[in-house]
């Protein structure tokens, strides 16, 4: 992973961490469930923010790698990992 990726991913997943002790309070507080719930949407969505930089950081590095190689199979390869992944994130 390139390092401003990974710092960026990193300062967003500690944040998120943050958010998850977070709600665990609201539950053992007992607040309002859609209040709870509308946390655990704003999770979500910073969790599939770091998804997406990930996975554009993967392309940009990864998979440039493998068509700059010329190499067929590792192409192949890194093609099929990123329709696996989309096929999952569908679900």
């Amino acid at each position: 992973m390139q390092k401003d990726a990974k710092a960026a991913c990193v300062k967003r997943l500690n944040r998120i961490e943050g958010q998850v002790r977070g709600l665990a309070r609201m539950v053992e507080e007992d607040r309002y469930c859609i209040d709870i719930v509308t946390q655990l949407g704003a999770v979500s969505a910073a969790l599939r923010k770091v998804e997406e930089q990930v996975l554009r950081d993967h392309v940009a590095h990864c998979v440039e790698h493998a068509i700059a190689s010329g190499d067929k199979r590792e192409q192949r390869q890194k093609v099929a990992e990123l329709m696996e992944v989309l096929e999952r994130a569908k679900r």
